[in-house]
């Protein structure tokens, strides 16, 4: 299965939630908020500069304490996040998810951002890959040719 068949389930008309890096960091958990989603990609002149996830919103609550709603998306974003692109084959993506921590990664067809694909799109793609193949399974079980000798 490739990347670009999670984008398809998603829908065409899946939004992409970007912020730039000059924003704060209080106005991008608002939008997160409001959005309910766990990550915004950076932009900075129509490029992609970064990541921010939860994570790197709760490090910065950390450092920063009471003060942290101020900090600009610049200062906390992740700086060189994982990228995909719609041709990579899921397995290589879910291995590479696992060994770097990264939930959310972004999606580009060169310098064009296609969408992002989290850990769970990523879980429910191979949930349903491997349910389908075990429906698969069962029926050819079910259909098993009876005069067939025992290793046909």
């Amino acid at each position: 299965m490739l990347i670009r068949e999670i984008l398809a389930t998603k829908g065409s008309g899946t939004v992409l939630y970007t912020v730039a890096p000059s924003r704060t960091l209080g106005e991008a958990v608002e939008i997160m908020n409001d959005l309910d989603v766990g990550s915004l990609v950076v932009f900075d002149h129509g490029r992609m500069s970064g990541m921010l996830t939860f994570r790197e919103v709760l490090r910065a609550v950390g450092r920063a304490g009471s003060t942290w709603g101020s900090v600009p998306v610049s200062q906390v974003m992740m700086t060189d996040p994982i990228r995909t692109t719609p041709e990579t084959v899921i397995d290589d993506l879910r291995r590479e998810m696992i060994e770097k921590h990264q939930r959310y990664i972004p999606v580009m067809d060169g310098d064009t951002l296609m969408g992002v694909v989290s850990f769970h799109d990523v879980a429910k793609a191979i949930l349903e890959e491997q349910g389908f193949e075990n429906k698969m399974l069962k029926s050819y079980i079910r259909d098993w040719p009876t005069d067939a000798g025992p290793l046909a």
